[in-house]
């Protein structure tokens, strides 16, 4: 339902961007990431490392910008976050009400995937400096599996959080290159969830038409959750990106 409400929107946006190109600008962009995953996962009663693999994961976003004062500027991004992994249980672990004994081989899947609503406002840009400011909604729509042998337990992740979002650009003077920094952060009750990219763009095509520029840089996304739908986490996916971002 939610990937459908996505496309339904997207779909929307684009079909209208030939009119509104004259007073608001449509960003697309996508990037591949190349992460490695560290850290634990679990219930209460403990968590386990289970060895994350190090995977690519791919990220788009779709932004629609305008000049109305006082109405925010809208992204709708989606990012993918899924790995696997496997280790042998020192411990007693508990997990969705299955109980896996000290010693039990046990794979894991890990998911926990989101699309982040952002509401955001340009507070500054002169052609070579800009820095925006807004909230971002991160809808969670994941699940998370750890098995052994004909024993199974299931995390389904479900969950809406606020987070604050910050982005700046800075270019360089007399080149097609420019330096960028942007974020998401939550840091409240037993929560602390934050993402950050940072890196250099280099602007392919310029013309009245259209604008295309390539991306590269480093991204890490960190969770140490308590209780959220009873997952409990201290896990991080880092590492380098590359992308392209088309600006009508």
């Amino acid at each position: 339902m939610k990937k459908t409400a996505l496309a339904v929107l997207v779909t929307g946006l684009l079909s209208t961007s030939a009119m509104a190109d004259t007073i608001a600008g449509l960003y697309i962009g996508g990037s591949i990431w190349s992460n490695e995953a560290t850290g634990t996962f679990g219930e209460q009663s403990g968590l386990v490392d289970f060895n994350l693999q190090d995977k690519e994961q791919g990220s788009f976003y779709i932004a629609l910008e305008h000049p109305i004062p006082l109405i925010p500027n809208l992204m709708i991004t989606s990012t993918t976050l899924d790995t696997d992994g496997a280790t042998v249980l020192l411990k007693d672990f508990d997990f969705s009400g299955k109980t896996f004994d000290a010693g039990t081989a046990v794979d894991s899947t890990f998911d926990i995937s989101y699309v982040d609503y952002t509401l955001y406002y340009e507070i500054f840009d002169n052609g070579l400096f800009s820095f925006d400011i807004g909230l971002t909604g991160r809808d969670f729509d994941g699940d998370i599996t750890v098995s052994a042998d004909s024993l199974s337990g299931t995390l389904a992740v479900t969950e809406v959080v606020p987070m604050l979002y910050v982005s700046t650009i800075v270019g360089l003077p007399g080149t097609s290159f420019n330096l960028f920094a942007n974020g998401n952060l939550l840091s409240i009750d037993d929560h602390t969830i934050y993402d950050y990219q940072v890196g250099v763009s280099y602007e392919l095509i310029d013309n009245l038409a259209v604008d295309v520029n390539l991306t590269l840089g480093y991204k890490a996304v960190k969770f140490e959750l308590e209780d959220l739908d009873d997952l409990y986490t201290n896990i991080e996916f880092k590492g380098a990106f590359a992308g392209v971002v088309v600006h009508f």
